[in-house]
Order: C-alpha cells, then structure tokens, then sequence
C-alpha cells in the first residue's frame, strides 16, 4: 500500500472492467429463458388468448350473516324470532357482548338452508326493523 489513491485509480483498467467470470443470469432468465422480444416491443405485443371454455363460477349460496347496529336492549330470542318467522329456520343465533356483558349490537345468525342468508341480506340489508 505504498500508492497514492490517486495512483490507484489510475493504475484500474479503464472499460468498466467487472469483478468475476462474468455475467450471470438472473433467476428469472433460468427458469423463464432468455426474452426473445425487447421491453418496448413487448408493451405492444398482442395480449394472449384468454380460453373461453372456463365455466364462470356462480354466485355462493350464503347460510350465515352479520347483523349489526342493532339496539343494545334487543335479546338473542327477538333476534331469533324475527328471522325464523320472515326467512326460515334458524341453526344458531349469537349475540355478541364485550367484557362488561354488554351487548354490542352485533349478532351472527346461521340458517339450516343455504341461501337463506342471501334472502335474508336482500329482505333487510339497509333497513329500519321496528322503527328503531
């Protein structure tokens, strides 16, 4: 170490030498091979063909909803009640409290059929239930 930095930098060979063998490919260029097309011309390529034959999934039959904002006074059995009676047979109504045992106004109903959550989300999604 007996040059100048100045020297040093000097004495490097000009050219943008690099350090190694050589340039190696990235992984993607392994596993996806080498682009045939450059990135200007790729942005206009024709976009691929999209296979037509796929079915379109249809739309899920729901059997659990959320009801929320619901008054703090309103009991698991009014909850129940209402959406037997209008909807149709109820698996399990849950109302939901915090630590203090207050009711949160959130409750969970599970119908036995599927599909009675998407009627009863259509019948009172929205929707003021007693004028309350």
């Amino acid at each position: 170490m007996d040059k100048s930095l100045d020297e040093l930098i000097a004495s490097k060979p000009k050219g943008g030498a690099r350090r190694g063998t050589g340039r190696r490919s990235t992984g993607r260029i392994q596993i996806l091979g080498k682009p045939t097309v450059g990135p200007n011309t790729r942005s206009r390529a024709v976009a691929p063909v999209v296979a037509t034959n796929i079915p379109t999934s249809q739309p899920s039959l729901a059997d659990k909803i959320v009801v929320s904002n619901l008054p703090i006074d309103v009991s698991e059995a009014q909850v129940k009640e209402l959406f037997a009676t209008t909807v149709g047979p109820l698996r399990e109504v849950t109302l939901h409290y915090d630590s203090h045992g207050k009711s949160k106004g959130v409750a969970t109903v599970v119908f036995n059929r599927k599909g009675d959550g998407n009627k009863a989300y259509t019948q009172y999604n929205n929707r003021l239930i007693d004028g309350s």
